[in-house]
């Protein structure tokens, strides 16, 4: 029996107009672009001084890289802390324990509400004053506090709806073989809903690298501060936009392949754990015999 879909196979005349509509769509972004470029063009921004600058070993030593480094420096750090809270904070959700329960759904919607750079804008007030960390630190760690508050209460929420979207068996078989209800989240659950909920997991991190750029706005020398401030000074911003954004946008695109490479090497891997499993003799009865009474 074929596996089911979500909707019918399009026919012969649903293709077509798909392909009509495929190719519309692309004439419509090419006029698009030959008007952006045309007017770009018109005002001067199209010429190659603008834009040679960019590719120097000025450019990228002394600005775009370190801008870049200190980008990804504070990503990452906010990735693992976010998985890292994300988990505490989905397993608290589902904790049987209802102060634990209550605090961490506290703790989740509050952050979900607040916006990103107001909690960063916060932090950097709050480590300034307090001491906490070197005042030349502040901005770094106010980002990545900033971005593992919101993003850590995203992943927790995603955590509880994986866990509470796999089949009730799941839990029901690890009650059934004697397991509490945080080992069957530990053993069972949480490994399952990690593997479900990957690619959104994935989708969050490519968020977290994209709002660290509003460290700027605190005077984190992130990357796109180093972009704007070397096309302040060249005279070519809209240029060195354009670039910052373009590498954006490859790093994301790698991100993207990782996640979805690691998705089919999960799926495979859980695939032939599911086929090389022995069946399993549930409650000690016998296994059933074809043709015994």
């Amino acid at each position: 029996m074929s596996a089911s879909v979500l909707f019918d196979a399009p026919g012969p005349r649903a293709r077509r107009r798909i392909l009509l509509t495929n190719i519309i769509g692309i004439l419509v972004i090419v006029v698009l672009l030959y008007i952006v470029i045309s007017g770009l063009a018109g005002k001067g921004q199209m010429t190659a001084e603008k834009w040679s600058s960019l590719f120097t070993a000025n450019a990228w030593v002394n600005f775009l890289l370190p801008g870049l480094v200190n980008t990804l420096k504070a990503a990452a750090l906010a990735i693992v802390f976010s998985v890292v809270i994300g988990l505490l904070l989905g397993i608290g959700r589902l904790s049987l324990n209802k102060p634990i329960r209550w605090v961490c759904s506290i703790l989740v919607e509050f952050f979900r509400a607040v916006p990103v750079l107001l909690m960063m804008v916060f932090f950097n007030i709050f480590f300034s004053r307090t001491g906490l960390v070197p005042g030349s630190d502040a901005p770094f760690w106010s980002v990545v506090v900033g971005l593992v508050c919101y993003n850590g209460s995203v992943v927790a929420e995603l955590v509880r709806s994986g866990v509470n979207n796999l089949p009730k068996g799941q839990r029901e078989a690890g009650t059934a073989i004697g397991l509490t209800r945080g080992q069957s989240l530990r053993m069972i659950e949480i490994p399952q809903a990690l593997t479900a909920m990957l690619p959104a997991l994935i989708g969050q991190f490519v968020v977290i690298l994209k709002d660290s750029a509003l460290g700027y706005i605190i005077s984190y020398n992130e990357f796109l501060f180093f972009a704007r401030t070397f096309g302040s000074a060249n005279a070519n911003t809209l240029q060195a936009l354009v670039v910052a954004a373009a590498v954006f946008i490859i790093i994301n695109f790698a991100l993207t392949k990782v996640a979805e490479f690691v998705s089919r090497r999960l799926g495979s891997r859980l695939g032939k754990a599911g086929d090389d499993e022995p069946p399993v003799v549930a409650l000690g009865l016998p296994p059933m015999v074809p043709g015994a009474k």
